[in-house]
């Protein structure tokens, strides 16, 4: 690649392209798909997405301290607003239809899978700037809503009542998580292509760190690892 290229986010998810696959494509997800992943592995999950979600809101209030225009500004409040007034409500009456209940979330202790992913996040919006956030968060924010596309493309695919996992899949199935999914990536494409080649390397170790991360968190649910 030359210095005019402009890099897109195609371009990040390509340069990681074997672990991205292991990601999108992880044995959690494919059981998940399947309604043969075992409830006490998808519960270990859900208590630990929980405590992923509080850290989640963490990153957005960063990425409102590192903006320097309006528009970023305005961006990283409606995702604290959307994670701490609505998707934290949402993720605790999941679980207390799985029997979950918030005291419980309340009290949990972080498995290691999640320290070592929300700090890894923190850690790199803290070092860089808001595009190192913002490529460290997409394996989460774009990678689940291409997760429930591959789930919806599978030929094994379970869907409807015959799948406990069912509503999980179609939250991040539904139009508004992918509009969300879209619109962070219109905005990693727009960041990316004014990058040079050395920088965008830069961020390629960065976008591969977090994805193998996440291939660690669908393993500690799987695994139920503390």
């Amino acid at each position: 690649m030359t210095d005019t290229t402009q890099y897109r986010f195609d371009d990040l998810r390509s340069a990681c392209a074997e672990d991205w696959r292991a990601y999108i494509r992880h044995d959690f997800v494919a059981q998940l798909a399947d309604a043969t992943l075992p409830r006490a592995s998808f519960e270990h999950y859900l208590k630990q997405d929980y405590l992923f979600l509080i850290h989640f809101a963490r990153a957005f209030a960063l990425a409102a301290y590192k903006s320097r225009t309006l528009a970023d500004l305005r961006q990283a409040h409606e995702g604290l607003k959307a994670i701490v007034d609505l998707e934290l409500g949402l993720h605790v009456d999941y679980c207390q239809e799985w029997g979950i209940r918030e005291a419980e979330l309340e009290a949990l202790p972080e498995a290691r899978a999640t320290m070592a992913y929300t700090r890894y996040v923190l850690d790199t919006g803290h070092r860089g700037d808001l595009l190192d956030l913002h490529v460290a968060l997409a394996p989460c924010v774009i990678g689940y809503g291409e997760i429930a596309n591959w789930i919806n493309q599978r030929p094994s695919t379970v869907r409807g009542a015959d799948n406990p996992y069912d509503a999980w899949i179609a939250m991040y199935a539904s139009t508004e998580f992918q509009d969300a999914m879209r619109a962070e990536q219109e905005w990693l494409d727009a960041r990316l292509a004014e990058v040079t080649p050395a920088r965008f390397q830069e961020l390629v170790m960065v976008f591969r760190d977090a994805t193998r991360l996440e291939i660690d968190f669908w393993a500690m649910g799987l695994e139920r690892r503390a």
